[in-house]
């Protein structure tokens, strides 16, 4: 199994040390959040792209892709009736799969649930109509890049779209595209009545990225749930992609995050 971190846990850090520190705790991978590089990820240029990928192989890192999409810009929506908006949604996401492939990435986890909220008054199924087609278009760039865009459930506290694996797997069937997939983590799918390793387990076939955290919104191993049933339906899975440490409670620090989530991941996944 590879182990991954996502960039932003190193809050304040320079994308150079972020590297140095990941790599040197014994990840394999850097998954990255644009805004943390750009205010406006709209001015990512490929060269820079290309730099910020250098960089993270220097360090001995496989960028993974990206997450966090749609935080910056603001006015950025998937599922609007508001066809302009989604134009410029659609637009700036095929804009991110270049830069992610320019990075030397693959994977681009579409979280982002503000950004796809249906609103009050509008009816659910003009909503997954704008976001199918929306979906489309942007993997019809996304795909020849060799990026997967990987649609993320999140649970309802959240969002009020996409909001369990099964309901993302329709989805992901009704966009008909082979660059879109499913992404699967561990805070959201204890949202879920189903228990973990089963959701797993039925949504195997569609499931190209993970994150490992905590409903406590802290790293795997600072909160309850157990990962060895976990990581035991991953490998029962054929999975072998990424399990990438994606927390939002950022203390005691990103030392002691970066290095005791990977500890424990390596205990809980060992064979």
């Amino acid at each position: 199994m590879k182990f991954g971190i996502c960039n932003e846990t190193y809050q304040g850090w320079e994308f150079d040390a972020a590297c140095a520190h990941a790599a040197g705790a014994g990840y394999d991978g850097i998954e990255i959040a644009p805004f943390t590089l750009a205010d406006d990820p709209r001015e990512l240029s490929m060269e820079a792209a290309t730099r910020y990928g250098r960089v993270a192989a220097q360090a001995g890192l496989e960028v993974i892709g990206l997450h966090w999409l749609l935080v910056k810009p603001a006015g950025l929506h998937l599922t609007t009736d508001d066809a302009s908006v989604r134009n410029q949604t659609a637009a700036f996401a095929a804009h991110l799969a270049e830069v992610c492939s320019a990075m030397g990435g693959k994977i681009m986890v579409w979280g982002s649930p503000k950004q796809r909220n249906i609103v009050p008054g509008q009816k659910r199924e003009d909503a997954m109509k704008h976001a199918i087609d929306a979906m489309r278009r942007i993997c019809d760039v996304a795909g020849p890049l060799g990026v997967t865009i990987a649609m993320e459930p999140l649970g309802p506290a959240e969002t009020n779209f996409l909001t369990t694996a099964a309901e993302t797997v329709a989805f992901i069937k009704a966009v008909g595209h082979p660059a879109c997939q499913l992404h699967l983590d561990v805070k959201a799918m204890s949202t879920e009545s189903t228990p973990i390793p089963e959701i797993i387990t039925q949504n195997r076939h569609w499931l190209r990225h993970f994150h490992a955290n905590d409903p406590n919104l802290r790293g795997p191993g600072f909160g309850d749930v157990k990962f060895e049933p976990i990581a035991e339906a991953l490998y029962s899975a054929g999975y072998d992609g990424y399990v990438s440490v994606e927390v939002f409670n950022y203390t005691p620090d990103p030392e002691t995050i970066a290095i005791d989530s990977l500890k424990y991941l390596k205990r809980a996944f060992a064979r």
